[in-house]
Order: C-alpha cells, then sequence, then structure tokens
C-alpha cells in the first residue's frame, strides 16, 4: 500500500482545518528533520569555581524539510508553471485576513503529524521549458511548532522553585506564605523581597504584581546567592 501524501492544511482561529485551502504535494519528501532545543542563562559568580547554570525556557520543536515540484515528467498532464505549486506553499506565509497573522498549519503524512507556522521557505527552480518557464523546484520550507500557551503552562509544573514566575498578592498574604506556596519553604523570601526591592518584607499589599525569581537567586547589589 503506498504512503500517502503529504499534506499541508492551514487552520483557523479555532484550529479547525480549512479544507478548502489544504495543499497535497505530488512527491513525498525523502526525509525530513525534527530538532528542538532549550534556553540557559550563564551566570557568573565572584568567588565560585564555575558560573551558574540555569533553565530559562523550552524552545519549540523546529520541523526542516525539503519539498520537490515537478511538472514535466508527467506526460498526462500539461507541462504547466511549477511556481503555481510552489506558490500555494509559499502563501502560508501571508497574512491571514481573518487571522491579521500568517496562519498556523499543520503538515501530515499518513499517520504522522507537525502543527505549526511556516517561517521560511526558499524556491530552487532546476528546469526550464525553451520559453524559460520554470517546470522544476526543489523547495527548502522551516515550520516552528505552534503551542498553546495555557495548554504549555499547565504541562508543566511552574509551581518548582526553578521557574520564574508573576504572583499578584491576595488576601491576607506575606513574603513568607508566597515562598511556602511557591518555593516550598516560607523562609526562603528575602529572594522575592530583594527581586522586588522591598526593603521591608511586610510593605506588600492585596493587588500588588510580584516577581518571584528563580532558585538560586543572585542578589545583584552584593553577589550573594540565595538558595
Amino acid at each position: 500500500m503506498p504512503l500517502e501524501r503529504l499534506t499541508i492544511t492551514p487552520l483557523d482561529a479555532t484550529g479547525r482545518p480549512q479544507a478548502g485551502r489544504r495543499v497535497k504535494v505530488r512527491y513525498n519528501p525523502e526525509e525530513f528533520t525534527v530538532s528542538k532545543d532549550n534556553a540557559f542563562a550563564v551566570q557568573g559568580v565572584p568567588g565560585l569555581g564555575s558560573p551558574i547554570v540555569q533553565f530559562v525556557s523550552g524552545n519549540q520543536r523546529t520541523l526542516e524539510i525539503e519539498l520537490f515540484f515537478d511538472t514535466y515528467d508527467n506526460e498526462q498532464l500539461p507541462k504547466t508553471d511549477v511556481r503555481t505549486e510552489t506558490g500555494q506553499v509559499a502563501a502560508f506565509m501571508e497574512l491571514d485576513s481573518d487571522l491579521h497573522a500568517p496562519p498556523v498549519v499543520e503538515v501530515a503524512m499518513a499517520a504522522w503529524s507537525f502543527r505549526g507556522v511556516l517561517t521560511r521557505a526558499s524556491q530552487r527552480y532546476i528546469l526550464f521549458m525553451p520559453d524559460g518557464t520554470p517546470v522544476r523546484a526543489r523547495m527548502s520550507c522551516t515550520f516552528i511548532e505552534y503551542v498553546d500557551q495555557e495548554q504549555a503552562a499547565r504541562a508543566a509544573n511552574l509551581q518548582t522553585a526553578d521557574y520564574s514566575k508573576q504572583h499578584v498578592v491576595a488576601g491576607d498574604e506575606t513574603l513568607s506564605s508566597i515562598a511556602a506556596r511557591l518555593y516550598g519553604d516560607a523562609a526562603k523570601w528575602r529572594p522575592i523581597a530583594l527581586a522586588n526591592g522591598l526593603a521591608d518584607p511586610r510593605e506588600i499589599a492585596p493587588g500588588d504584581a510580584l516577581h518571584v525569581p528563580a532558585l538560586p537567586y543572585v542578589n545583584p547589589v552584593t553577589w550573594e546567592v540565595e538558595e
């Protein structure tokens, strides 16, 4: 049974496929590459033999794929300008009038799929008709994974001490109670006070927005490390 042909389908604002704009390529790619990397911050601290390496965030996966287009070899089809086919893919980089941004697309082949945005499309024409019309092309595409931010926040454990976050003071909360909730230790209120310039830890009120730094926290004035 032959492998299903690769398709690229734009999604509307609700995430539903716009089947009328689906692109089905004639030739499946020979290979594709999916990669992912993480971002880390390196902070040198005087007196320490090595810097503190702190996780900042994970980056989205990236899909790199080369597509092949040919309107010349098939004798049953007219030898048309191949740009009519490559242009359908490149169009996913244009602004969608309803979304006010390029659409999120789903790249799928058989049971495999990747949801993201097309960030780069490079077209290379490699065969021409006598009048100069291109009839064969290779197209290198780069897609960056689209991740719903609410789902990503729920999937991550954002209540750990190694994740910087914002917190809005509620009710009768104190720095100690906030530290207990977010760090798991009420005694670790000092990094929150230092990060927000609070000389008196009692100087907070309901509605105040506090930056809760990741631990370990380096005091930018004294360079002391708060664990």
